[in-house]
């Protein structure tokens, strides 16, 4: 059995990562690339960059296809554009790039640290009305809040 560290630990081997100031290089650039936003919508209604396409994690492969209700056209049709996927951490993201490889993909690309570091570099965001949000309140939202039951046990008596 694997855990979800080692999943995404399998995953980032065959996908390229890059850290949040080479994303701010490339939106400089001539042709930006397609920033597609795997968190649910809650988290990005919150805050997310600018111009980034929602599409949650758990629908991302009906997206990449025609003929389902969750079908995305930029999806579908970017196949070979470059596309760099978003987290709050840069795991889902990773997972969700390798899954977008096995679909056929072939410059998909994770933002490693995802908005948690976005906004640790200090980078604009918006929220869901494409109001600014400041940094105070960013850091407040990705602030980790485990409850003690989701705390692993062998954790807990390490701590003590």
């Amino acid at each position: 059995m694997k855990t979800y560290r080692q999943l995404v630990e399998e995953a980032a081997e065959s996908v390229e990562e890059i850290m949040p100031w080479d994303l701010e290089e490339m939106l400089a650039g001539g042709e930006p690339p397609l920033l597609l936003d795997v968190r649910e919508p809650g988290e990005y209604d919150a805050m997310h960059i600018e111009g980034a396409l929602n599409v949650p994690r758990g629908v991302l492969e009906p997206a990449c296809e025609y003929d389902y209700d969750e079908t995305e056209p930029a999806l579908v049709t970017g196949r070979d554009r470059k596309i760099v996927v978003i987290c709050r951490s840069g795991h889902r993201s990773v997972l969700a790039a390798r899954a977008m490889q096995q679909l056929g993909f072939s410059n998909v690309i994770s933002l490693k640290t995802g908005m948690r570091g976005w906004n640790d570099y200090e980078q604009p965001m918006v929220d869901k009305d494409g109001k600014p949000v400041d940094i105070e309140t960013a850091d407040e939202f990705f602030e980790t809040r485990l409850r003690p039951e989701q705390v692993d046990p062998a954790r807990r008596e390490r701590d003590l």
